[in-house]
């Protein structure tokens, strides 16, 4: 008999972040009292480029991408939010409009932790101030990567650091080595095309990385799967 895995939930998230634990009792308290819920459907926006930032965002279920499309329609992907990962500190602390849009490839449930709440832990609570000075300098640094793999990469390469990225310890902690991911989503998430995604796809099977499978991918060799990808 199969059984259907729990849909995580808010407590889950937050058990799992970094930056909760290490508040103090009041916080604590205050963060539970503010946080929300939303529901993302599939292809709907979070928010988008443009609007004035009111939340920080916490992924508790689904897949959500980071992209910015030009006025012609061509849209560039900056990366994925897998579930466990929290984002939107750069527009609130910039205090200007958001520069990206970002938009679910799955269905995708989201905490929203409002702009005051966020500005009084960003006041009062140094812990979470470490935890933002560090979270700010990893995606940096993946950045950074991304932009010189998309020049000096190859597609096997650029796909395998598209995944590797959903696995970073730090950004997306609690990663189940399963994958539920379509070949379509990894494309999307890579900027190539599908069929050069499925292609190195199989080829980083046939390397014994990964395992493709109905409904998803699971990773056989996250080291090498993140050797791979530098």
């Amino acid at each position: 008999m199969r059984v259907t895995p729990r849909s995580p939930t808010l407590s889950d998230l937050l058990g799992t972040s970094a930056w909760f634990p290490a508040l103090d009792g009041s916080a604590q308290a205050r963060v539970l009292e503010d946080l929300r819920e939303v529901e993302v459907p599939q292809g709907g926006a979070l928010c988008h480029r443009g609007e004035a930032p009111m939340h920080w965002y916490g992924a508790i279920e689904g897949l959500l991408k980071w992209s910015v499309t030009s006025d012609d329609g061509h849209s560039v992907t900056l990366g994925g939010l897998s579930a466990g990962s929290w984002f939107g500190e750069g527009t609130l602390l910039r205090a200007l409009p958001r520069t990206a849009d970002i938009i679910a490839l799955r269905p995708s449930r989201v905490a929203l932790l409002p702009l005051e709440t966020f500005e009084w832990l960003h006041a009062t609570q140094r812990s979470f101030d470490h935890f933002l000075l560090q979270q700010i300098n990893e995606r940096l640094h993946w950045f950074l990567g991304t932009f010189a793999a998309h020049h000096l990469m190859d597609t096997d390469s650029q796909v395998a650091r598209a995944l590797a990225g959903l696995f970073h310890p730090f950004l997306y902690p609690g990663a189940d080595t399963h994958l539920q991911i379509s070949q379509e989503e990894i494309a999307n998430l890579t900027g190539v095309s599908r069929q050069r995604c499925n292609a190195a796809l199989k080829r980083l099977q046939e390397g014994g990385i990964l395992q493709i499978e109905y409904g998803g991918i699971s990773v056989l060799d996250l080291a090498a799967l993140r050797r791979y990808a530098e």
